[in-house]
């Protein structure tokens, strides 16, 4: 099990290098590694596209969401007009895509975003990380729907394979369930809590006010009650 710290994104003691970019728990990385062999023995390039993110990783995103200096997407992907939003419905725009800062899974080590890395070559075209790229004709359809299939004989899961009115439906998320389920069975509200009030991100008062409910809707990933 990892520590408080590490579940919070500020300690990466518990990590090894997959490659020079990307980050993984020793256990995490071998399985990616066979899944990886496996999706290419059948055409897919699979490859990471983000893992391991330290809590001031996230609160940099974060907070360039909450300054309008990141763009904000509605669930159908839209952007929308940030200055247009009251602090609440900003906070809730932000959460449905980005974690809250220590309430992310990427601070684990367990989880990561995978892509087709030849066919998006292919395409010609920046690469958003998007649903679209990943549904129908997508360069990295063929390699979700392989995904979906196979990811679990690796001890892969997609923990936001449907939205469920929490964080929107990512199928380029994947999770390494034995480990990220223990996390999450002993993760607390105020764990979570003690780390913010400590932190200086943008938004912080609203978040607080709220964070009972943030925490079971988008960090468990439970919906709206």
């Amino acid at each position: 099990m990892i520590s408080s710290q590490q579940v919070l994104g500020l300690d990466a003691e518990h990590l090894v290098q997959v490659d020079d970019k990307h980050q993984l728990q020793p256990t995490v990385k071998d399985a990616f590694l066979a899944m990886q062999e496996a999706a290419s023995l059948e055409g897919h390039d699979l490859q990471i596209a983000s893992s391991y993110r330290s809590f001031a990783r996230q609160a940099s995103i974060w907070d360039r969401k909450w300054s309008g200096e990141l763009k904000l997407n509605s669930l159908d992907g839209h952007v929308l007009d940030t200055a247009s939003l009251n602090n609440v419905q900003k906070m809730h725009a932000i959460l449905l895509w980005s974690a809250l800062p220590g309430g992310s899974r990427h601070h684990w080590g367990t989880d990561f975003d995978i892509y087709d890395r030849t066919k998006v070559a292919a395409c010609g075209v920046p690469f958003e990380l998007v649903t679209e790229e990943y549904e129908g004709n997508g360069p990295c359809a063929a390699l979700a729907r392989w995904a979906e299939i196979n990811a679990s004989k690796f001890g892969f899961q997609r923990p936001y394979a449907k939205y469920a009115g929490g964080v929107a439906a990512e199928p380029w998320h994947l999770s390494y369930s034995p480990i990220a389920e223990q996390i999450i069975s002993s993760f607390s509200v105020d764990l979570l809590r003690e780390q913010l009030i400590e932190s200086d991100i943008l938004g912080l008062d609203t978040v607080l006010l709220h964070l009972n409910s943030l925490f079971e809707r988008y960090t468990l990933n439970r919906g709206k009650k």
